[in-house]
């Protein structure tokens, strides 16, 4: 019977498994770099409109239709400044990174492609635009998935192992990504705290979840300064690392260059990072190193976590 999504509410329960992160760590960390501008729906690309998520424009409806020239001036801001301070942040710290790409978005920024080839950061597929997976058609989708594993070959020398649509996927990509071979892992998945294997059309399938609560998007709804998201997220690794000293998690803190990598909000992301590097307890790896780690010590089982049998 070929793969279907199905909801699981009980997961791993009151028993998860240990991850065995390497050193012992109580807690893994991965920072999620999302490279989404010049990908984005745009008058250029055939949309009609202008796209104004995770902006200051978001909300302000000030242009009626046609084009934005202020919100694709705030989109142009994360390649062409943000991107950069996010990079240096995470350099000068050596510390690691994995980058959310849109392919389109590499392809018209060569400098940037040719930093993250030379950085020894991670590149997860992100679409080959930052686009609604869930509209469009199953074939529509097979090929912005096969065309985004082209694109990054070229740009950033490598194909994606992992793979994560825009919000929410379709009911089709899991199936589709599998299909198009190559991926170790899926990131389209918002309900658990430690990876996890599913069954898709008869082969194993691993899923790392992501997070939209550690996320800079918070900047685009009800936080203001940097000092309330460093506490907000501060909190939530103080408690993933005391309760990790029993059952140790996973932490994904998703970046985005239009928003966090403004001066006032990049200062708070420089305090979190010093927070954490105080400690030893803690694996800060890239979103690939964290895949490979829990395929290597928790192998596919043979079926997923909500399949019996």
């Amino acid at each position: 019977m070929p793969y279907q999504v199905r909801r699981d509410f009980v997961g791993y329960g009151a028993t998860p498994p240990d991850p065995r992160w390497p050193n012992g760590a109580r807690l893994a960390v991965n920072f999620v770099m999302n490279y989404e501008e010049g990908s984005e729906p745009s008058m250029q690309d055939g949309e009609g409109h202008t796209e104004t998520g995770l902006t200051e424009a978001h909300g302000l409806n000030q242009v009626k239709s046609g084009r934005d020239l202020a919100a694709e001036g705030m989109f142009e801001y994360g390649s062409r400044v943000g991107f950069w301070r996010l990079m240096r942040l995470f350099q000068e710290r050596n510390l690691p990174l994995t980058v959310f790409g849109c392919a389109l978005a590499l392809e018209r920024n060569p400098e940037a492609a040719a930093a993250l080839r030379a950085s020894g950061f991670d590149v997860c597929s992100h679409g080959w635009r930052w686009i609604k997976h869930f509209e469009l058609s199953e074939e529509e989708e097979r090929e912005h998935i096969s065309r985004a594993v082209a694109s990054f070959q070229r740009t950033v020398g490598a194909r994606p192992e992992g793979w994560y649509c825009r919000y929410g996927p379709s009911v089709n990509t899991r199936r589709l990504v599998v299909e198009e071979g190559g991926f170790l892992y899926d990131s389209d998945y918002y309900g658990d705290e430690l990876p996890f294997w599913v069954t898709v059309d008869g082969r194993g399938h691993l899923v790392v979840p992501y997070s939209l609560t550690n996320n800079d998007g918070k900047y685009a709804g009800w936080m203001g300064t940097s000092e309330q998201w460093f506490s907000f997220i501060r909190d939530a690794f103080d408690m993933l690392l005391a309760e990790g000293a029993r059952t140790p998690r996973m932490m994904s803190v998703g970046l985005h260059m239009r928003l966090i990598g403004h001066p006032a909000r990049a200062v708070g992301l420089a305090r979190l990072l010093d927070h954490m590097m105080a400690r030893d307890d803690v694996w800060i790896c890239r979103r690939i190193d964290l895949a490979r780690h829990w395929a290597a010590t928790h192998p596919y089982p043979g079926r997923g976590l909500n399949e019996s049998g």
